[in-house]
């Protein structure tokens, strides 16, 4: 059995496949070695009572990870990986390699993360470069979950919402300066917190707020992460994540304004990163 899992820090998705076909698909959270111990990784699997049941049945598991970019993080994933799946052989890697895979053509093209964080790559086929490193929640992940979330909450903070949005906030989700400052300064997992409010800020998508903060993080992040790249304007720019899918319109807004060409855009990359598998088993 071959069992193929992309990770992002907010969940994970795990695809089975048995005689290179789908038989199966779990659900955990998501596991960034720059947040989770091996601890609360093996603990989380071993939640999914599913998951655990055909465990010692794979033989070959393939992780790609937020967080996963040197050995050492690749290892807190691989030590606790390799705790429940102890028949299988395992590979680690880099979530932009998945990112990569899942939206190769066969030309050679930029590919962006948009989810809890961001990041982007570019890829021929055979090598991947990174022109800029991802600095995580406090410092980049321009255009992401956290970073919208992270706006969000200060402009509620500085009473710069529109008064509509104050007041859903405000109803909704239940918040105030208290809590917003222990789930960030407080409680671990800080950039997973932010992002949870990207279904409050989807709910807004038509409001003008939202769609000028939104247009603004998508020209952020290709500013630093796209335009990096000295063939930007001549190939192709992949995108992956859910934030992709659902705010298109700002995200071709801000492509068109500098010289960007949007290629795919997949909310989920799994399922095409399970076809390069058993493409390649």
């Amino acid at each position: 059995m071959l069992l193929v899992v992309e990770s992002g820090s907010t969940k994970s998705d795990w695809v089975l496949v048995e005689n290179k076909k789908i038989s199966n698909r779990y659900k955990t959270m998501g596991f960034n070695p720059f947040f989770h111990k091996e601890d609360t990784i093996i603990n989380a699997i071993k939640e999914n009572h599913d998951l655990i049941k055909i465990a010692s049945n794979v033989s070959v598991l393939y992780f790609y990870g937020a967080g996963c970019s040197s050995e050492e993080m690749n290892n807190i994933i691989k030590n606790a990986l390799s705790k429940a799946f102890v028949n299988a052989t395992i590979e680690v890697d880099h979530d932009l390699l998945a990112c990569a895979l899942s939206t190769y053509q066969e030309e050679p093209s930029i590919s962006c993360i948009l989810g809890t964080g961001s990041n982007s790559c570019y890829f021929d086929g055979n090598n991947l470069k990174e022109e800029v490193p991802a600095l995580g929640y406090v410092l980049g992940d321009e255009g992401s979950g956290s970073y919208y979330g992270k706006k969000l909450l200060t402009d509620y903070l500085y009473r710069k919402l529109p008064e509509e949005i104050e007041l859903d906030l405000k109803n909704s989700e239940n918040i105030n300066k208290s809590k917003i400052f222990e789930n960030i300064y407080m409680k671990p997992n800080a950039n997973v917190y932010l992002a949870s409010f990207m279904p409050f800020i989807s709910k807004h998508k038509e409001h003008i707020y939202v769609k000028e903060m939104v247009t603004k993080g998508m020209k952020h992040f290709m500013k630093n992460h796209v335009c990096c790249y000295e063939d930007y304007k001549d190939v192709k720019t992949h995108f992956i994540g859910s934030l992709s899918e659902i705010f298109k319109n700002e995200l071709f807004t801000a492509a068109d304004q500098l010289g960007v060409n949007v290629g795919s855009i997949i909310q989920k990359p799994i399922d095409s990163l399970v076809k390069y598998h058993i493409r390649n088993s």
